[in-house]
């Protein structure tokens, strides 16, 4: 009984083996194969881009330090530029005065001088759109090397908008904000679902928006003196989004 059982059984798969050779036989065959990528983390730092086109990257020129800017910071989560503000030399005097930030310099690619607004620049290279928070801080008031103080100075970011070439969904950002020496400020927000890749804060579309658009106030009962006066900036990007 179990020699014809096999027998039956391979004699009616060969039939089948047949059968199924002649049904492709005419067109030659249909085969599948399959195409497969990964994605990771990018840790590498991320270079800054042209705040008029933010496909292009630039090297920004830092107005205040000849050897500067400064390397962003590593990613995949990472601030990778923010211009430092240069409001010239000035005359003394005892009127109330708005002093504005020249326009940022930058070389593009082809090693050519330009002029944009001034902007910071973040980069979400994490793959997960879980969102982030960048803050600012005026670490304090302006000062001379010899501490005397520019009392009552107010440092203004106004214009802000948002550049980006990346179609996650943009952070909400602060159109303007004022600096209070000492205190954090919230310039940019990415919920969860917003904020992948690389976004801009600029403060002005252009050279002439953009030298328009940071300021310092100060107030003519301020007393000056003939020195140069200077202030630090903090920026701060966290992975802890207000998502409310």
């Amino acid at each position: 009984m179990k020699k014809i059982t096999l027998f039956s059984t391979l004699a009616i798969l060969g039939t089948l083996a047949l059968s199924t050779t002649n049904v492709f036989a005419a067109d030659g065959g249909v085969y599948k194969s399959n195409g497969q990528i990964s994605f990771v983390p990018n840790e590498d730092p991320t270079d800054p881009v042209d705040p008029t086109d933010p496909e292009n990257p630039v090297d920004p020129v830092d107005p205040t330090d000849p050897e500067g800017p400064g390397e962003g910071t590593a990613g995949p989560l990472s601030i990778d530029f923010a211009s430092s503000f240069n409001f010239g030399e000035q005359k003394i005097t005892s009127s109330n005065q708005v002093y504005k930030a020249a326009a940022q310099e930058y070389k593009n690619s082809s090693g050519e001088i330009k002029k944009g607004p001034n902007y910071v620049q973040v980069t979400d290279n994490r793959g997960t759109e879980a969102g982030w928070k960048l803050m600012v801080k005026q670490d304090a008031q302006f000062k001379s090397s010899s501490e005397k103080e520019l009392t009552g100075a107010s440092l203004q970011l106004t214009n802000g908008n948002i550049v980006t070439a990346s179609t996650s969904a943009e952070p909400a950002s602060e159109a303007a904000v004022t600096l209070v020496p000492g205190e954090e400020s919230k310039l940019m927000n990415a919920a969860a679902g917003q904020g992948a890749g690389t976004f801009l804060l600029d403060w002005g579309t252009d050279e002439t928006t953009g030298g328009q658009s940071v300021s310092l106030s100060v107030p003519g009962s301020t007393t000056k003196y003939a020195e140069k006066y200077a202030t630090t900036l903090t920026w701060t990007l966290t992975d802890t989004p207000d998502n409310a």
